[in-house]
């Protein structure tokens, strides 16, 4: 059945492109270009982008694709919420037994043992409150200090300026270093590199295809249960992270919509699955690394029921419960964002 007013609304997105280059060596290409020096560079692989793209599943099938939505892209901070959801198999499997519990409680020797960040709770580190303060793999969290975001509010001050710290769960951050430091201490909790976990607990259950890749910093090795291996980044800032394409990152928004089911099996716990939609105190528009809708701040033309995960460049997984709804796009500016989205809502609620 043709929707002419969803494919106008797929039109809107793809005429209003994401302005980075497809050349990732293009000075426009990335996040990592305002960085103070010395940190303004790539330290993994990267890829030139493909083209605009997106997949939407409606009632768990799919309603319609564009661009290439087979292609394995770069999707930077989307990444943030699979180590979320690695999370959750985490605590699904009682590796993590109290979010509210000290990551340092369990795992010692690896920069949560004294201080402040000897405070900093499993749930401080998803929801991005945690002020986790040192440097890892050569990156000290002040380079993301007064970090400036889409959709939030603006900092007061300088990107990289040395912030003055507040106590664990008192100030809300986005930060590449301590979400880089949340995906260390999950892997020396699983014992295993990450990508394999996720593959096996994750993608395989939700029926995803093998190309995508996920991939940390050249310098990025440490030692777990006597094997080198390497720790991946929740995002592609400064090189590395999740490639993978659109319609697998629709399996994964699936799983989120179907609050942790997947062809019938339980893959994540749907109490997990509540606490990544769960409001942070002080930064309602955030959970566990998805970002909400509340009282429509964020988006104001969809539900607050809609939540989403979000990369720069931009990519989008949107989740739209009311709808039944799953819409991936890959590569929109994200000015436009609210307007797209409005737009495909609107269409299907419609059709």
């Amino acid at each position: 059945m043709q929707n002419p007013t969803l494919d106008q609304a797929i039109q809107f997105a793809i005429e209003h492109k994401s302005p980075w280059s497809r050349d990732c060596t293009s000075p426009n290409w990335g996040v990592h270009h305002p960085d103070p020096v010395p940190y303004n560079r790539l330290r993994g692989p990267v890829h030139d982008r493909g083209p605009e793209s997106g997949t939407i599943l409606l009632n768990g099938k799919t309603l319609t694709s564009w661009g290439e939505p087979k292609r394995a892209d770069l999707t930077f901070s989307v990444a943030k919420t699979y180590l979320a959801l690695l999370a959750g198999v985490a605590f699904d499997r009682g590796l993590i037994k109290d979010v509210n519990a000290p990551v340092g409680n369990t795992l010692k020797g690896i920069g949560f043992d004294s201080g402040n960040n000897a405070l900093i709770t499993w749930e401080h580190m998803l929801q991005q409150t945690g002020e986790w303060e040192g440097t890892l793999f050569g990156l000290p969290d002040q380079v993301d200090r007064y970090r400036a975001v889409t959709f939030a509010a603006a900092p007061d001050g300088k990107k990289g300026d040395a912030r003055p710290l507040q106590p664990a769960g008192t100030y809300w951050e986005y930060n590449d270093v301590r979400i880089n430091q949340l995906s260390l201490a999950l892997l020396h909790l699983f014992q295993r590199p990450l990508p394999e976990v996720f593959r096996e607990a994750i993608m395989q259950p939700v029926g995803a295809s093998d190309t995508w890749n996920w991939v940390g910093y050249d310098d990025a090795w440490v030692e777990i249960a006597g094997k080198r291996v390497q720790s991946v980044p929740g995002g592609t800032h400064w090189g590395g992270g999740m490639s993978i394409s659109s319609e697998d990152q629709a399996l994964v928004g699936q799983l989120l919509l179907d609050n942790g089911m997947a062809k019938g099996k339980r893959v994540l716990s749907a109490e997990w699955i509540k606490r990544m939609r769960t409001p942070c105190a002080i930064a309602p528009f955030y959970g566990y690394l998805v970002w909400l809708n509340d009282q429509r701040k964020v988006f104001p033309s969809l539900p607050e029921s809609s939540y989403f995960a979000v990369g720069a460049g931009s990519s989008f997984t949107w989740i739209e419960p009311e709808l039944n709804m799953v819409v991936i796009i890959r590569w929109l500016n994200s000015a436009h964002a609210d307007a797209v989205f409005g737009k495909i809502y609107e269409a299907v609620k419609g059709r």
